[in-house]
């Protein structure tokens, strides 16, 4: 019995000194769930369980069903704890949808401290300060990005923390969202009995997943082709300049083949998964490609006999994906031009999400955005490092452990988190 407790209390020790966090990427296509964990002394996170399913309920990005949703998300949630073997308390959940919008704003206040010496309430203050400003009705601030601060009108100051000053300025990036949506969406993992640890745009999570601090201070674009929405992030300097979300994504290329080919969706998605391409060479001008139907059946032009596979001619398929995707990085383009980055960031285009694993879509990118362009996969993540379609959650898991390293790292703090451990432990050796 004293070596079991003494085992206990070991294990406890040791899991004390690690962090697990868990990110819910909600997807318009598939919901995704990574619990990831961080080991004293490395700088890696090692993956502890993934899982994903089927989306139902979520249109462009938005949660529009929270019973079909919140069902889905017990399905993902449940498969992580059978895998980990740990209890999913809470999630960093992503937010999507064009809804989202940027507002720049600017604020000002005197510093408080008497010897003029800025402190971090200064900070906060001077923050909340270009906070207020008038919104439209049902639209909230969920995240604040400061850009620059100026003191005694010295500008383009990163980290005013300690300085001396009389009078403290600050521009900032408010990122907002419509309430009801946002509302949703926090009521759907509610259902689920899972707090939410925080939230988190989807194209900032794209961002933190597969960007270098490098190519942000350089002037980099991350364009995020997921299935319903493609999200943007735009970055210099090492701050955010803007980021949007626009309602079309790789479910509309999906949509064009079946209309296309006049055949039903399931056989478009394999399809695109098995044999698009957003450029063709010359020499496939003739080329052929026959489809399988296994399941599902493809009818001649009289209406009256089915065909044991679908035979299109592969420019016909090129033609449509490229038209899609070239209409993809128009709207990217258009954005860019608006806040003058087009054809101007040095770091160029990374390109991330699902939808990015079509082939030919970076000489598309590159042709059409006029930019160095590369496919961005997560980084710092050990198991997982080679799937651009993980690169949401995965950066929702980094932005988790980043917030959660003030915590106690496993969340069992005091002597109610040692009981309930001891517990876990015990329940094994009872017969």
């Amino acid at each position: 019995m004293f070596c079991t407790l003494h085992f206990a209390f070991y294990i406890y020790f040791i899991m004390s000194k690690q962090t697990i966090i868990t990110g819910l990427d909600i997807g318009s296509h598939t919901i995704k769930a990574l619990s990831a964990i961080k080991r004293p002394g490395q700088n890696n996170f090692d993956l502890l369980a993934k899982a994903k399913t089927s989306s139902s309920g979520i249109r462009k990005g938005v949660v529009i069903d929270l019973e079909k949703v919140s069902k889905k998300i017990t399905l993902v949630l449940e498969k992580i704890e059978k895998i980990s073997g740990e209890k999913i308390e809470e999630v960093w959940v992503n937010i999507n949808g064009s809804h989202l919008f940027i507002i720049p704003s600017h604020g000002t206040i005197a510093v408080s401290r008497a010897d003029q010496k800025i402190s971090q309430e200064d900070v906060e203050r001077v923050i909340q300060a270009a906070q207020a400003f008038p919104l439209p009705l049902n639209k909230e601030i969920i995240e604040v990005f400061p850009t620059e601060f100026t003191v005694d009108e010295e500008k383009k100051i990163k980290d005013i923390l300690g300085m001396q000053g009389t009078r403290i300025e600050v521009d900032i990036l408010a990122l907002c969202a419509f309430s009801p949506y946002l509302k949703n969406l926090i009521n759907t993992v509610l259902r689920v009995d899972v707090q939410v640890a925080d939230i988190i745009s989807s194209p900032m999570a794209s961002a933190k997943a597969v960007l270098s601090s490098q190519q942000k201070e350089l002037g980099v674009a991350v364009i995020d082709v997921g299935a319903g929405t493609t999200g943007l992030s735009v970055f210099e300097e090492g701050e955010l300049v803007h980021t949007a979300v626009f309602p079309i994504g790789s479910s509309n290329i999906t949509n064009d083949i079946a209309i296309g080919l006049k055949c039903d969706i399931n056989l478009a998605e394999r399809v695109k998964t098995e044999f698009g391409s957003c450029l063709y060479r010359q020499k496939e001008n003739k080329k052929k490609i026959k489809i399988p139907l296994k399941d599902t059946y493809f009818q001649d032009e009289d209406n009256s006999k089915e065909q044991p596979f679908l035979e299109v001619p592969l420019k016909i398929l090129v033609d449509i994906i490229e038209a899609r995707v070239s209409e993809i990085f128009d709207v990217i383009n258009k954005e860019l031009k608006k806040i003058s980055k087009a054809k101007i960031l040095p770091a160029g285009i990374v390109l991330t999400g699902g939808g990015s694993k079509i082939p030919q879509i970076v000489g598309l990118a590159k042709k059409e955005l006029k930019l160095p362009v590369k496919i961005g996969y997560p980084q710092g993540m050990v198991g997982i490092e080679d799937d651009v379609a993980w690169a949401g959650v995965c950066g929702l898991v980094l932005h988790g452990i980043q917030e959660n390293s003030l915590r106690d790292k496993n969340g069992l703090q005091g002597s109610k988190g040692i009981i309930s451990f001891l517990k876990k432990i015990f329940k094994k050796f009872v017969p």
